[in-house]
């Protein structure tokens, strides 16, 4: 998943504002440093605490990246369980619902799904696709 900002020169160093996320903006002294704070601002703004309903939108694809507006990529450990969590909040299904869905004997290896820096299996790879057929690892990993 990469996402837009828009980035401005500024008095003393640049600015940046993510162009899909309302709220989601940082700075820097120089281009390295914000190229770095804005990936940073973008994974936590993505990463909503587990009792949150809310969802951060998707990119919008049909923004071009220019002399002003960077792609900056999701984290994708950060992007596998952002997509856990979004279509399971779609679905209106609860963690317990979509561990029993993917026959999970304990509601903590769901939650491990949803948690950052998780490492499924192909199995559970392949259970997830039966229960979201819509889940893409397109979405999670991306070419830079």
């Amino acid at each position: 998943m990469k996402y837009h900002f828009k980035v401005r020169k500024e008095k003393r160093g640049y600015s940046a504002q993510c162009m899909e996320l309302e709220g989601c903006f940082t700075q820097g002294d120089s281009k390295e440093e914000l190229y770095a704070n804005m990936q940073e601002a973008l994974n936590l703004y993505v990463r909503e605490p587990e009792s949150s309903t809310d969802l951060a939108d998707f990119p919008d694809e049909s923004i071009r990246k220019s002399k002003n507006v960077i792609e900056v990529p999701l984290d994708p450990s950060v992007a596998f369980s952002f997509l856990m969590r979004y279509y399971r909040i779609k679905h209106k299904w609860t963690q317990q619902q979509v561990a029993r869905k993917l026959g999970f004997e304990e509601i903590y290896s769901y939650q491990r799904l949803e948690a950052k820096n998780c490492n499924p299996t192909l199995r559970t790879m392949q259970m997830i696709k039966q229960v979201f057929p819509e889940f893409s690892l397109d979405r999670v990993v991306v070419r830079l």
